[in-house]
This record gives C-alpha cells, structure tokens and sequence, in this order.
C-alpha cells in the first residue's frame, strides 16, 4: 500500500508491540489503542478510573494532532473496559474531548488489558483535507 503513512508522536507512549501508534491512508486516521500510561515513564497514571481514562483521551488527542487533526474528526471510537459499571465515567471524559456530533462508538466489557489497565481506547479519525 504506497499511500500508507505511520503516525508517531512523542506525547503519546511508545508502541508496546508489534504494532504502530497510527496509520494514515488518504484521510483516514487509525489510532492503535491507548492505554492510560504516561509517555515519559511508560507506566499506567495514578488515579481514579476518570484519571485513567483522561489519559487514554490525552494519548490520542496527541497522536490525532500528529497525523494533522482533532479528536473532533473522529467517526469511531472503540472502549475497552475491564468493569463496564464505569460506563457512566468514560461518557463524561469523552465528552470533555468530543463535542456533538459524537462519532459512532462501542464500548465493551474485557475480562483484562494489558499492563492491568482498566480502559482502552481506540480511534479512527476522517481528516477533512488530504
């Protein structure tokens, strides 16, 4: 695939295997999914279940801003969580980072994630010019 960019940005933490922070094809936008970890230490943020997931959206507000957009052109966010009773939290993060129209969204309940993280966040973003 020749148009394929890979998208890396130092605020955001580092790729943990196989795989890049996120590739853009044309003006589209796939961000690997973010832990809450802090890219200076590669460790999972202290805090409450909100704080983790604040960080997930920090993460890939960076890596958006990267490959030249927002949050805001996101169409669709996957949410992993490992207790989906945290629900309600993850819906008022999100909308501190996302403003109506809401991009379509799944969020679902995981028995674990890695590093013992209780979220994980995902994005595909549709950048408004190539």
């Amino acid at each position: 695939m020749s148009n394929k960019q890979i998208i890396h940005s130092e605020k955001a933490p580092a790729a943990i295997g196989t795989y890049s922070q996120a590739v853009k094809v044309g003006g589209t936008v796939y961000i690997s999914g973010q832990l809450p970890m802090l890219a200076e230490t590669m460790e999972i943020v202290e805090g409450d279940f909100k704080a983790k997931a604040r960080q997930c959206f920090e993460n890939l507000k960076a890596i958006a801003e990267a490959a030249g957009g927002s949050l805001q052109d996101s169409v669709k966010i996957n949410i992993s969580m490992t207790d989906l009773s945290n629900f309600p939290m993850v819906n008022e993060v999100m909308a501190e980072y996302i403003q109506e129209p809401y991009p379509a969204r799944a969020a679902v309940g995981v028995k674990e994630l890695p590093k013992g993280a209780p979220v994980e966040i995902e994005a595909i973003l549709a950048l408004s010019s190539l």
